[in-house]
Formats: C-alpha cells, sequence, structure tokens
C-alpha cells in the first residue's frame, strides 16, 4: 500500500492487546480461507481518488487499497520493496535504480511497466498538476526509463527521504497520458495496480472495494471492503453495535466506558496505540488578527490543554508541543512550554495593545473587539469537543470566539484549500520521517498547497532545505531541533494534542498482527474462517 504525506497513518505500538489480556489469536487456532466482506465506518468521504490530487485521509484510505508505490514501510517502519524488486542508491546519494516487478497488471488488464513510473513522475512535477506533493520530486534533475523494468532518477544534491518518497502510487500512464487529471473518471473509478479493484461509488453513503485476484503478492483473504460514509461517530457506533460495521476507530468515551460490556467483548476486539498524528489550532497568519505573535502566544497560554487531553480524551494521549511525536527521535523536548496560564495570557494581550476599556468583559482595541471564528469538519468529536473547551476558556479573558462546524468536503474546498478562515482545528498526520517541508516552507502557501495558514519565515526555511538534503541522521535532528524552537516561539498553531489510536475489529476477523505500524500493514492477510464468515460474494 502506498505512502501519502498527509495520510501515513503509522504509530508506534504501545500495550496493543486483546481487552481479555491476550494476544491476538493466542486463544485459538483456525486455517486462513478466502471469503466475507469488513465494512468499515469513515465519518469522510474522499474529494479524489486519484492519488497524485488527493490531500485528505479519507481518499488516502481508498487509494492505499488500489494503488501500489514502488516502495513502502513495512510492519517495523522499515521500508520494503512493494512495486519495485530491488534498488540501488549510488555511492554518492545522488542516483537511485529501482528494478522493477515483472508481471504486474493493472486492475484492467494492462501491464505495468516502467513507463508508468516515469509518467507518474512527470505528473507530479507538472505545473498543470494541482499536486501538493511536487517538492520532492522537484528536486529530480533527471529521470529515465532504460528499459520496462528498471526506472532511475538522479538529484543534483542528496535527498534524506529520496527512498521513501518513491513510496507514492503510481498511475496508470495508458488511461491518463495526454488528459486534463483534474477532469480524468478515474476520480470516481480508478484502476491500480494494488490489492483490491474499486467497483461502486454512491456518493454519501459508500464506497466498495473487490480483491484483486491477479494482485502480485497474492489475492487478499477478504473478498470486499465496504466504506461505509457516516459523518457522525455516534451513529457510526450504533451502526458497529447492530452488526452493521467490523471495524471503526473508536473515540475515547466510546472505547473507555461504552465497550466495557461482555457482550460487547465477546464481538469485538479493541486496541490502543498513541496515533502518529497530532490536532492543532492553526491561525491564518493572513488575518491581521494573528499577524503579532504575542496574540498567538497569548492563546496558546489561555488554553488548557491538559484539560482537553483529561476531559475529550479521557487521558488516551498526551498534550502535544510540536509537529513530531514524543519518543522519536526528531523531536525536542527543551522546546518553549505554554502551561495553562490565563494571567499570562491578559499581560501578552495587553503588551499588543488589547485591552477591556469599554467595561463589558471584552478585550478591544481601536474600536474593535477582539473576536473570530474556529472552523472544524464534521463528524470528529475530538475535535468540537476541543473548540467548545477553547472557546469557553478564551471567553473568560474576554475573547469572543464563534465555533462553526462543516460538512467535511466542504470544510476542504470552501475553506481550508483557498485559505478561507479565521482559525481551524484540524489534524496531521506524522510521517517517520522528519521533512515537513510541505507544510511548512514558505513556497507552499498557494492555494491547495499544504502550508495554507501562510506560515513564512527564512530561518525555518534555510532549516527545512538542509534537514532535507542531509543524509546523516544527527545533523539533521539538530536542524530539526531548531525548527521546533521557533515554532514554539512563533506559535502559528496550538499544537493541541496526540491522540491515542483506537480502532476496534470485529472478532471474526483473524491474522490481525499488532506491530509498529498500528494494526493495518498486513491487511491483505486478515481472514475469516469458513464457519463465521457472514457475506457471500
Amino acid at each position: 500500500m502506498h505512502l501519502v504525506f498527509i495520510a501515513l497513518f503509522l504509530a508506534l505500538l504501545i500495550g496493543c492487546q486483546r481487552d481479555d489480556g491476550l494476544p491476538i489469536d493466542a486463544d485459538e487456532v483456525t486455517e486462513p480461507a478466502y471469503g466475507d466482506t469488513i465494512i468499515q465506518g469513515s465519518i469522510g468521504e474522499p474529494s479524489t481518488l486519484i492519488p497524485a490530487l488527493a490531500s485528505d485521509s479519507a481518499s488516502s484510505d481508498i487509494n492505499g487499497l488500489v494503488y501500489s508505490g514502488l516502495v513502502r514501510y513495512d510492519k517495523n517502519l522499515e521500508i520494503e520493496g512493494e512495486l519495485a524488486e530491488s534498488w540501488e542508491i549510488s555511492d554518492d546519494g545522488l542516483t537511485l535504480t529501482f528494478h522493477l516487478r515483472r508481471g504486474v497488471t493493472w486492475h484492467d488488464g494492462a501491464p505495468f511497466t516502467s513507463a508508468d513510473v516515469m509518467f507518474t513522475y512527470e505528473l507530479m512535477v507538472d505545473p498543470n498538476t494541482p499536486t501538493a506533493y511536487a517538492d520532492r520530486y522537484l528536486q529530480v534533475v533527471a529521470a529515465e526509463a532504460p528499459d520496462p523494468y528498471t526506472f532511475r532518477v538522479h538529484y543534483a544534491e542528496p535527498l534524506a527521504s529520496a527512498l521513501i518518497s518513491w513510496g507514492l502510487a503510481i498511475h496508470p500512464r495508458h488511461l491518463l497520458e495526454g488528459q486534463d487529471v483534474t477532469r480524468s473518471p478515474l476520480a470516481r473509478a480508478p484502476i491500480g495496480t494494488g490489492p483490491f479493484r474499486f467497483v461502486q461509488w454512491v456518493s454519501g453513503q459508500r464506497l466498495i472495494l473487490e480483491a484483486n485476484p491477479d494482485y502480485f503478492e497474492g489475492r487478499p483473504y477478504v473478498n470486499r471492503v465496504i466504506y461505509r460514509i457516516i459523518p457522525d461517530s455516534a451513529t457510526m457506533f450504533l451502526e458497529l453495535q447492530a452488526g452493521n460495521l467490523d471495524q471503526m476507530g473508536l473515540t475515547p468515551i466510546q472505547y473507555a466506558r461504552q465497550t466495557e460490556t461482555a457482550t460487547f467483548q465477546r464481538r469485538f476486539n479493541k486496541f490502543r496505540y498513541p496515533a502518529s498524528s497530532y490536532v492543532y489550532l492553526g491561525y491564518n497568519l493572513r488575518r491581521p488578527l494573528f499577524e503579532d505573535r504575542r496574540v498567538r502566544q497569548a492563546l496558546t497560554y489561555a488554553i488548557n490543554r491538559q484539560e482537553i487531553v483529561d476531559g475529550v480524551l479521557l487521558g488516551l494521549g498526551q498534550v502535544a508541543h510540536g509537529p513530531y511525536k514524543p519518543g522519536t527521535w526528531p523531536y525536542n523536548a527543551n522546546v518553549r512550554q505554554y502551561p495553562y496560564d490565563p494571567q499570562r495570557a491578559l499581560e501578552l494581550l495587553a503588551e499588543a495593545g488589547w485591552r477591556d476599556t469599554t467595561g463589558d468583559g471584552l478585550l478591544d482595541k481601536d474600536g474593535r473587539t477582539l473576536s473570530f471564528t474556529i472552523l472544524t469538519n464534521q463528524g470528529n468529536d475530538q475535535r468540537i469537543k476541543a473548540g467548545e473547551i477553547i472557546q469557553r476558556r478564551l471567553s473568560e479573558i474576554g475573547i469572543d470566539v464563534r465555533l462553526r462546524v462543516i460538512e467535511w468536503a466542504s470544510f476542504l474546498k470552501e475553506f481550508v484549500t483557498p485559505g478561507n478562515f479565521d482559525a481551524i482545528i484540524m489534524g496531521w498526520t506524522i510521517p517517520p520521517d522528519p521533512d515537513a517541508f510541505a507544510v511548512w516552507h514558505s513556497s507552499r502557501t498557494r492555494p491547495g498547497e499544504l502550508n495554507f495558514i501562510g506560515f513564512e519565515n527564512a530561518e525555518v526555511d534555510g532549516l527545512l532545505e538542509r534537514g532535507r538534503h542531509t543524509l546523516d541522521q544527527d545533523e539533521r535532528k539538530r536542524y530539526y531541533h531548531r525548527f521546533q524552537e521557533i515554532l514554539a516561539e512563533e506559535q502559528p498553531y496550538t499544537f493541541l494534542f496526540v491522540p491515542d489510536a483506537l480502532p476496534v475489529v470485529a472478532r471474526r476477523f483473524r491474522g490481525i498482527e499488532p506491530a509498529p505500524a498500528g494494526i493495518g500493514h498486513n491487511f491483505i492477510r486478515w481472514y475469516v474462517p469458513e464457519g463465521e464468515q457472514r457475506h457471500q460474494w
């Protein structure tokens, strides 16, 4: 399954076990069998099933099953081959040569060759392709496909993430060449080389995939995957309990308080591990209100983030202080901290000219009340509840905050992409490689790109550039530690929390193998014993 920068749901596993304390399958021996359907709940609907154009997790979840990359992360977060059987890296780190699998076919039967890889590279660097992921491919100075099963790229200087960057989904040349990719029917009916083939997409309801019998790693055991689009997590949980779903991500209250019955535990396995993601409150730095760093710092001081972890996550997570996960090598634990301190927040706001001069309980400046709107997406209770706590805490120091919850597709298209917001509560996935160029570099602030808050800092630009072009991990660590120090001072985001991942899967599914990459790394090997299968093909 291919790598997507925004949608890598990889995690370091801690205490991932069944509720009864037994490892998965420790109390039973069954034979793998083909058949059955897994029905998964999704709060969001995909935006597009052309991976180059997709930057949302709902799209990436589907694309990861339909398409393949040249390489991928294995269960231990080490790089392994996928469409590439092997590769060589030149001694100077400037040339990568991939040797591709033979006999791989696209879902329509066409052969996969190096021409598809070359086409994908050209698609990514084409200025007419509205992709958020071009920057690492623009580092390539020459690409060649000397024969149908060899692909080679040359770089002007080393790129630390060069190898894993070729985990991007390879696109079908024979279906997209010469076409306007933004108008391709593949956006709604994709054709890839991955373990599952597209069957149907009913907008607002479901998306269906079926096992690819010709998949080069062997046909998946599960016949079908159905994604049911259910924008509300409470409704989704009711569907799970009713037996209409087999898998979903639980909310903390569902995990801790609503799934402890013997009946539920007989039917489902729960898992818990720190997610490779964080949730943040991001400020639109193009808005005059947020141009003053003191205002942003004050807002962070005024928000009780531990209250959010305790009250919203029920302790199933931790306060975030930057864009990397605690315990990983790029993480800097010594950056400036912002404990809950409303008095310090008021002092900073006063320094910036915001005081209650009218006695109405609201801060004002030059005749204008300190007020703004926070946007977040429908269906994510954690973000909505965090927004409510933020709203309450800021109101206590005289800031008028409105919270607006918007359907996911509209949220992205009408607000995030064009930069039409004051502040947003969103989340980023944290990939194993710390290259954060696409999210934080000042060159990535155009509509549709990932630095949509408009953060610009010349020192950060230099650090990100040096960090990505340095192969020595200790040197990279120094660059990324300084990068985090600057973010901590500037507070373009109030980093809120790193949640725990809380997936639940029906117990009839066997072969689930908890690992540092989470539970989905071997999805094609999940199976249901013949006697327990519920759905015929």
